[in-house]
Protein backbone atom coordinates (compact mmCIF):
# COMPACT_ATOMS: atom_id res chain seq x y z
CA UNK A 1 0.00 0.00 0.00
CA UNK A 2 1.82 3.45 -1.08
CA UNK A 3 1.64 6.52 1.19
CA UNK A 4 -1.11 8.83 0.98
CA UNK A 5 -4.11 10.65 3.16
CA UNK A 6 -6.50 8.15 4.76
CA UNK A 7 -8.99 9.52 7.49
CA UNK A 8 -10.49 5.92 8.11
CA UNK A 9 -7.05 4.13 8.57
CA UNK A 10 -7.65 1.01 10.14
CA UNK A 11 -4.40 0.77 12.45
CA UNK A 12 -0.93 2.02 13.83
CA UNK A 13 1.90 0.26 14.44
CA UNK A 14 3.56 0.93 17.66
CA UNK A 15 7.11 0.45 17.64
CA UNK A 16 7.76 0.21 20.98
CA UNK A 17 11.03 1.36 23.43
CA UNK A 18 13.45 -0.64 20.97
CA UNK A 19 13.42 -2.62 17.88
CA UNK A 20 16.22 -4.74 19.07
CA UNK A 21 14.99 -8.44 19.70
CA UNK A 22 16.98 -9.44 22.30
CA UNK A 23 16.08 -6.43 24.76
CA UNK A 24 11.98 -7.69 24.53
CA UNK A 25 11.89 -10.39 27.42
CA UNK A 26 14.23 -7.73 29.41
CA UNK A 27 11.55 -5.37 28.52
CA UNK A 28 8.66 -7.50 28.69
CA UNK A 29 9.64 -8.86 32.39
CA UNK A 30 10.36 -5.41 33.70
CA UNK A 31 6.92 -3.90 32.40
CA UNK A 32 5.16 -6.62 33.59
CA UNK A 33 6.83 -6.62 37.48
CA UNK A 34 5.76 -2.86 37.37
CA UNK A 35 2.28 -3.18 36.44
CA UNK A 36 1.70 -5.97 38.88
CA UNK A 37 3.61 -3.72 41.94
CA UNK A 38 1.36 -0.90 41.13
CA UNK A 39 -2.19 -2.93 40.71
CA UNK A 40 -1.46 -4.84 44.00
CA UNK A 41 0.36 -2.20 45.72
CA UNK A 42 -2.35 0.31 44.89
CA UNK A 43 -4.95 -2.31 45.59
CA UNK A 44 -3.77 -3.03 49.02
CA UNK A 45 -4.37 0.92 50.08
CA UNK A 46 -7.63 0.44 47.98
CA UNK A 47 -8.57 -2.22 50.35
CA UNK A 48 -6.76 -1.01 53.42
CA UNK A 49 -8.75 2.30 53.96
CA UNK A 50 -11.83 0.66 53.37
CA UNK A 51 -11.93 -2.16 55.66
CA UNK A 52 -10.04 0.41 58.57
CA UNK A 53 -12.41 2.78 60.29
CA UNK A 54 -9.42 4.32 61.22
CA UNK A 55 -9.14 5.39 57.87
CA UNK A 56 -12.39 7.07 57.18
CA UNK A 57 -11.47 10.37 56.58
CA UNK A 58 -10.99 12.89 53.67
CA UNK A 59 -7.53 12.46 53.60
CA UNK A 60 -7.60 8.94 52.73
CA UNK A 61 -10.61 8.89 50.65
CA UNK A 62 -8.94 11.19 48.46
CA UNK A 63 -5.81 8.49 48.66
CA UNK A 64 -8.01 5.29 47.79
CA UNK A 65 -9.36 7.49 44.71
CA UNK A 66 -5.64 8.36 43.62
CA UNK A 67 -5.04 4.69 44.10
CA UNK A 68 -7.72 3.76 41.91
CA UNK A 69 -6.63 6.16 39.14
CA UNK A 70 -2.99 4.86 39.60
CA UNK A 71 -4.72 1.44 38.63
CA UNK A 72 -6.73 2.42 35.59
CA UNK A 73 -3.41 4.81 33.94
CA UNK A 74 -1.49 1.43 34.49
CA UNK A 75 -3.98 -0.80 32.78
CA UNK A 76 -4.61 1.62 29.92
CA UNK A 77 -1.36 1.35 28.42
CA UNK A 78 0.74 -2.00 29.71
CA UNK A 79 -1.36 -4.48 28.89
CA UNK A 80 -1.68 -4.04 25.10
CA UNK A 81 2.39 -3.10 25.50
CA UNK A 82 2.63 -6.60 27.04
CA UNK A 83 0.73 -8.47 24.55
CA UNK A 84 2.56 -6.74 21.42
CA UNK A 85 6.05 -7.96 22.54
CA UNK A 86 4.65 -11.33 23.58
CA UNK A 87 2.82 -11.98 20.08
CA UNK A 88 5.58 -9.94 18.58
CA UNK A 89 3.20 -7.99 17.13
CA UNK A 90 3.21 -3.97 16.62
CA UNK A 91 -0.04 -3.64 15.31
CA UNK A 92 -2.89 -1.48 17.58
CA UNK A 93 -6.30 -0.78 15.64
CA UNK A 94 -7.64 2.66 15.51
CA UNK A 95 -10.49 2.44 17.95
CA UNK A 96 -7.87 0.75 20.13
CA UNK A 97 -5.47 3.70 19.75
CA UNK A 98 -8.04 6.26 20.03
CA UNK A 99 -9.16 4.57 23.43
CA UNK A 100 -6.12 4.49 24.46
CA UNK A 101 -5.83 8.39 23.87
CA UNK A 102 -9.18 8.86 25.53
CA UNK A 103 -8.83 7.18 28.51
CA UNK A 104 -5.11 7.89 29.17
CA UNK A 105 -5.79 11.91 29.08
CA UNK A 106 -9.29 11.20 31.23
CA UNK A 107 -7.06 10.15 33.97
CA UNK A 108 -4.82 11.46 33.45
CA UNK A 109 -6.40 14.83 34.00
CA UNK A 110 -7.91 13.10 36.88
CA UNK A 111 -4.55 12.68 38.85
CA UNK A 112 -4.06 16.14 38.10
CA UNK A 113 -7.12 17.25 39.81
CA UNK A 114 -6.95 14.59 42.75
CA UNK A 115 -3.19 16.29 44.00
CA UNK A 116 -4.70 19.65 43.55
CA UNK A 117 -7.80 18.89 46.15
CA UNK A 118 -5.67 16.71 48.08
CA UNK A 119 -3.56 20.02 48.50
CA UNK A 120 -6.53 22.06 49.37
CA UNK A 121 -7.32 19.33 52.34
CA UNK A 122 -3.89 19.39 53.90
CA UNK A 123 -4.82 23.14 53.36
CA UNK A 124 -7.50 23.02 55.89
CA UNK A 125 -6.10 20.22 57.72
CA UNK A 126 -2.96 23.03 59.01
CA UNK A 127 -4.60 25.72 58.78
CA UNK A 128 -7.80 25.48 60.24
CA UNK A 129 -7.46 22.20 62.37
CA UNK A 130 -10.71 22.79 64.73
CA UNK A 131 -12.98 23.32 61.76
CA UNK A 132 -11.28 20.57 59.38
CA UNK A 133 -14.25 17.86 60.18
CA UNK A 134 -17.01 20.36 59.35
CA UNK A 135 -15.41 21.95 55.91
CA UNK A 136 -14.03 18.47 54.65
CA UNK A 137 -17.67 16.89 55.37
CA UNK A 138 -17.81 13.69 53.20
CA UNK A 139 -21.04 15.73 50.97
CA UNK A 140 -17.76 17.95 50.14
CA UNK A 141 -15.42 14.79 49.68
CA UNK A 142 -17.51 13.60 47.25
CA UNK A 143 -18.64 16.61 45.27
CA UNK A 144 -14.81 17.28 44.68
CA UNK A 145 -14.26 14.37 43.50
CA UNK A 146 -17.00 14.12 41.45
CA UNK A 147 -16.42 17.09 39.74
CA UNK A 148 -12.49 16.89 39.18
CA UNK A 149 -13.89 13.81 37.64
CA UNK A 150 -16.63 15.43 35.12
CA UNK A 151 -13.78 17.87 34.30
CA UNK A 152 -11.15 15.43 33.26
CA UNK A 153 -14.04 13.80 31.27
CA UNK A 154 -15.23 16.34 29.14
CA UNK A 155 -11.33 17.77 28.67
CA UNK A 156 -11.01 14.27 27.49
CA UNK A 157 -13.96 14.52 25.04
CA UNK A 158 -12.98 18.11 23.93
CA UNK A 159 -9.33 16.59 22.69
CA UNK A 160 -10.89 13.26 21.40
CA UNK A 161 -13.35 15.51 18.98
CA UNK A 162 -11.64 18.55 18.17
CA UNK A 163 -8.12 17.20 18.17
CA UNK A 164 -8.10 13.54 17.22
CA UNK A 165 -10.88 12.73 15.44
CA UNK A 166 -10.43 16.12 13.06
CA UNK A 167 -6.95 14.49 12.00
CA UNK A 168 -6.11 12.82 8.82
CA UNK A 169 -3.32 10.28 8.69
CA UNK A 170 -1.27 8.59 6.07
CA UNK A 171 -1.49 4.57 5.17
CA UNK A 172 0.88 3.82 6.58
CA UNK A 173 2.05 4.93 9.71
CA UNK A 174 4.59 4.29 12.76
CA UNK A 175 4.11 5.45 16.21
CA UNK A 176 7.72 5.90 17.53
CA UNK A 177 5.91 5.13 21.38
CA UNK A 178 4.61 2.07 23.25
CA UNK A 179 1.24 3.79 23.63
CA UNK A 180 -0.89 6.10 21.59
CA UNK A 181 0.06 9.55 23.05
CA UNK A 182 -1.56 12.60 21.96
CA UNK A 183 1.08 14.34 21.19
CA UNK A 184 2.54 11.80 18.88
CA UNK A 185 -0.81 11.49 17.01
CA UNK A 186 -0.78 15.34 16.35
CA UNK A 187 3.03 14.46 15.17
CA UNK A 188 2.30 12.14 12.68
CA UNK A 189 -0.89 13.23 10.72
CA UNK A 190 -0.62 13.91 7.36
CA UNK A 191 -3.49 17.34 7.68
CA UNK A 192 -2.88 20.75 9.17
CA UNK A 193 -2.56 20.65 12.62
CA UNK A 194 -2.26 24.21 13.80
CA UNK A 195 -6.08 24.03 15.29
CA UNK A 196 -5.14 20.71 17.00
CA UNK A 197 -2.04 22.40 18.45
CA UNK A 198 -3.90 25.36 19.83
CA UNK A 199 -6.61 22.72 21.32
CA UNK A 200 -4.03 20.54 23.27
CA UNK A 201 -1.91 23.02 24.62
CA UNK A 202 -4.85 25.41 25.74
CA UNK A 203 -6.43 22.41 27.27
CA UNK A 204 -2.79 21.47 29.16
CA UNK A 205 -2.34 25.01 30.42
CA UNK A 206 -5.83 25.70 32.00
CA UNK A 207 -6.84 22.49 33.42
CA UNK A 208 -3.10 21.45 34.39
CA UNK A 209 -1.55 24.84 35.15
CA UNK A 210 -4.64 25.38 36.58
CA UNK A 211 -4.18 22.81 39.36
CA UNK A 212 -0.69 23.64 39.65
CA UNK A 213 -1.22 27.22 40.37
CA UNK A 214 -3.72 25.67 43.27
CA UNK A 215 -1.15 23.34 44.50
CA UNK A 216 1.69 26.07 44.83
CA UNK A 217 -1.24 28.36 46.90
CA UNK A 218 -2.15 25.61 48.87
CA UNK A 219 1.60 25.21 49.75
CA UNK A 220 2.19 28.70 50.00
CA UNK A 221 -0.85 28.62 52.78
CA UNK A 222 0.84 25.49 54.49
CA UNK A 223 4.00 27.03 54.40
CA UNK A 224 2.94 30.28 56.59
CA UNK A 225 1.00 28.49 58.99
CA UNK A 226 4.01 26.30 59.76
CA UNK A 227 6.32 29.18 60.37
CA UNK A 228 3.59 30.50 62.86
CA UNK A 229 3.76 27.49 64.85
CA UNK A 230 6.39 28.38 67.43
CA UNK A 231 7.62 24.26 68.55
CA UNK A 232 9.66 22.95 66.70
CA UNK A 233 8.48 19.44 67.33
CA UNK A 234 5.19 21.12 65.96
CA UNK A 235 6.43 22.17 62.62
CA UNK A 236 7.94 18.75 62.18
CA UNK A 237 4.47 17.11 62.89
CA UNK A 238 2.07 19.48 60.68
CA UNK A 239 5.29 18.95 57.94
CA UNK A 240 5.25 15.76 58.09
CA UNK A 241 1.05 14.99 57.77
CA UNK A 242 1.84 16.86 53.91
CA UNK A 243 5.06 14.98 53.31
CA UNK A 244 4.32 12.11 51.49
CA UNK A 245 1.71 14.45 48.90
CA UNK A 246 4.92 16.79 48.38
CA UNK A 247 6.74 14.00 47.17
CA UNK A 248 3.69 12.10 44.79
CA UNK A 249 3.22 16.25 43.49
CA UNK A 250 6.97 16.89 43.03
CA UNK A 251 7.40 13.17 41.21
CA UNK A 252 3.95 13.88 38.84
CA UNK A 253 5.11 16.94 37.82
CA UNK A 254 8.49 16.46 37.11
CA UNK A 255 7.74 13.39 35.10
CA UNK A 256 5.39 15.42 33.24
CA UNK A 257 7.59 18.29 32.26
CA UNK A 258 10.42 16.19 31.68
CA UNK A 259 7.48 14.85 29.03
CA UNK A 260 7.18 17.55 27.37
CA UNK A 261 10.39 19.20 27.08
CA UNK A 262 11.58 15.78 25.59
CA UNK A 263 8.66 16.02 23.04
CA UNK A 264 9.18 19.69 22.14
CA UNK A 265 12.85 19.17 21.43
CA UNK A 266 13.75 18.41 17.38
CA UNK A 267 14.59 13.96 16.62
CA UNK A 268 13.16 13.39 20.06
CA UNK A 269 10.48 10.60 20.11
CA UNK A 270 12.41 8.21 21.91
CA UNK A 271 13.55 10.32 24.70
CA UNK A 272 9.87 10.85 24.55
CA UNK A 273 8.58 8.24 25.29
CA UNK A 274 11.46 7.16 28.06
CA UNK A 275 9.51 10.22 29.60
CA UNK A 276 6.28 8.71 29.05
CA UNK A 277 7.65 5.67 30.49
CA UNK A 278 8.33 7.60 34.21
CA UNK A 279 4.98 9.26 34.33
CA UNK A 280 2.68 6.76 33.18
CA UNK A 281 4.75 3.38 34.81
CA UNK A 282 7.42 4.76 37.52
CA UNK A 283 5.18 7.23 39.18
CA UNK A 284 2.08 4.70 39.81
CA UNK A 285 4.28 2.33 41.17
CA UNK A 286 6.32 4.58 43.28
CA UNK A 287 2.82 5.99 45.15
CA UNK A 288 1.74 3.25 47.14
CA UNK A 289 5.47 3.14 48.28
CA UNK A 290 5.41 6.52 49.02
CA UNK A 291 2.47 7.05 50.96
CA UNK A 292 2.94 3.32 53.19
CA UNK A 293 6.49 3.28 53.87
CA UNK A 294 6.40 6.77 55.92
CA UNK A 295 2.83 6.71 57.01
CA UNK A 296 2.04 4.41 60.63
CA UNK A 297 -1.93 4.84 59.75
CA UNK A 298 -1.56 2.77 56.42
CA UNK A 299 1.05 0.29 58.16
CA UNK A 300 -1.29 -0.28 61.17
CA UNK A 301 -4.38 -0.82 58.36
CA UNK A 302 -2.02 -3.20 56.21
CA UNK A 303 -1.35 -5.11 58.97
CA UNK A 304 -5.09 -5.72 60.57
CA UNK A 305 -5.86 -6.12 56.81
CA UNK A 306 -3.45 -8.96 56.70
CA UNK A 307 -4.06 -10.33 59.78
CA UNK A 308 -8.12 -10.04 59.35
CA UNK A 309 -7.41 -12.24 55.91
CA UNK A 310 -4.94 -15.05 57.77
CA UNK A 311 -7.70 -15.80 60.42
CA UNK A 312 -10.28 -16.09 57.99
CA UNK A 313 -8.40 -18.73 56.02
CA UNK A 314 -8.18 -20.83 58.81
CA UNK A 315 -11.79 -20.44 59.96
CA UNK A 316 -13.03 -21.11 56.18
CA UNK A 317 -10.69 -24.41 56.20
CA UNK A 318 -12.61 -25.59 59.16
CA UNK A 319 -15.93 -25.13 58.60
CA UNK A 320 -15.20 -26.90 54.91
CA UNK A 321 -14.18 -29.82 57.53
CA UNK A 322 -17.74 -29.68 59.00
CA UNK A 323 -19.88 -32.33 58.44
Amino acid sequence: MGPGNDTHISGFLLLGLSNKPELQPLIFGLFLSMYLITVFGNLLIILAVTSDSHLHTPMYFFLANLSFVDICVTSTIIPKMLVNIQTQSKVITYPGCISQIYFSTLLAGWDDFLLAVMAYDRVVAICHPLHYTVIMNPQLCGLLVLMSWIVSVLNSLLQKTLVVLRLSFCTEVEIPHFFCELNQMIQLSCSDTFLNNMVMYFGALLLGGGAFIGILYSYSKIVSSIRRISSAQGKYKAFSTCASHLSVVSLFYCMILGVYLSSAAPQSSHASAVASVMYTVVTPTLNPFIYSLRNTDIKRALMRFSGMAALKGPIVLGLKRCP
